[in-house]
């Protein structure tokens, strides 16, 4: 009986080097910039919560968690920022979500003109968030007041920029308008992948629009509302470059979000110590909730 020769090890060895090297070759730089980027700064950031520094001298104390103590019995402002970024993101989420997939639902119709729709509804994803925010600053200071002289209609005559209600649903408003496009697409295509042999199965059996949509499309799609939600809360509780531009904050640190609250803490208070505390709390309830919101939204998949 012939016995099979073994392979030799200086052969599984080349192998083993060949497949490292093509490792370090397409995973390698990915890594480095992950750990350089991502890894590192998160790590000394959680050492930095629990510390004094201002950021800028070599003097760092450590204080354990005096930080996190002074948050939640003091820092009023920090808290106030935290209502209001809550209370943001469940309109924001709700209306992005609900803006695009109405937008979806339309762009899929069999329209001459639904790539141009499309392309229109996306476009305003394309521009800086910043910029933007000058855009719609320049809007609601200058436009809606000359659409307001000329018109007299009182909504156009609002101090939006000056108000806290109006300051708020200002940025609502520019943030939904810039990111309801993108969730449009997502929607879109899948959309476009609910089978239309059982529509026509449902109007032939007599359905209606909204019954073919509450029990055909909205179940068939419903991996793509997992993920809409997913990213529409993980934005709306970072935001911060439209509620740099558009308020800054004001007036008097009324619409000032928890992004912004934690990089005037670290970068202009020169409390750096502080503002990591800040973040890492903010770090912790956002992954909290996300993963809770990913978790609820896949056992409703299920169901469905």
């Amino acid at each position: 009986m012939e016995t099979k020769a073994a392979k030799p090890v200086s052969s599984f060895n080349s192998k083993k080097l060949k497949d490292a090297g093509y490792f370090a070759i397409f995973v390698g730089p990915v890594f480095l910039a992950f750990l350089l980027i991502v890894l590192v700064p998160f790590l000394t950031g959680i050492y930095y919560s629990f510390t004094d520094w201002n950021g800028v001298t070599g003097s760092i104390k450590w204080v354990g968690l005096d930080n996190f103590k002074y948050l939640f019995t003091q820092d009023k402002q920090f808290q106030s920022s935290f209502i209001l970024t809550a209370k943001y993101t469940v309109v924001a989420i709700i209306l992005t979500n609900v803006i695009g997939f109405a937008l979806a639902l339309l762009v899929t119709q069999k329209l001459k003109t639904r790539n141009v729709l499309r392309t229109i509804f996306f476009m305003p994803n394309m521009v800086g968030g910043l910029l933007l925010g000058f855009i719609w600053q320049f809007i609601f200071i200058k436009g809606f007041a000359s659409i307001g002289q000329l018109t007299g209609i009182p909504l156009f005559n609002l101090a939006w920029l000056g108000d806290a209600n109006t300051a708020f649903w200002g940025i609502v408003i520019v943030s939904v308008w810039q990111g309801a496009g993108y969730i449009m697409i997502i929607y879109v295509a899948a959309l476009q992948n609910v089978p239309q042999e059982l529509i026509e199965a449902a109007k032939i059996d007599g359905a209606n629009r909204l019954q073919i949509l509450r029990h055909i499309t909205m179940p068939l799609v419903a991996p793509a509302i997992t993920i809409s939600l997913f990213l529409t809360t993980a934005s709306s509780f970072k935001i911060f470059d439209a509620n740099l531009s558009l308020t800054n904050g004001g007036p008097f640190k009324s619409t000032e979000m928890l992004a912004l609250n934690i990089y005037t803490e670290a970068f202009v208070n020169n409390r750096y110590g502080l503002g990591e505390a800040k973040a890492l709390l903010f770090f912790i309830v956002v992954a909290a909730i996300t993963i809770l919101q990913v978790t609820i939204s896949k056992k409703k998949e299920v169901e469905s």
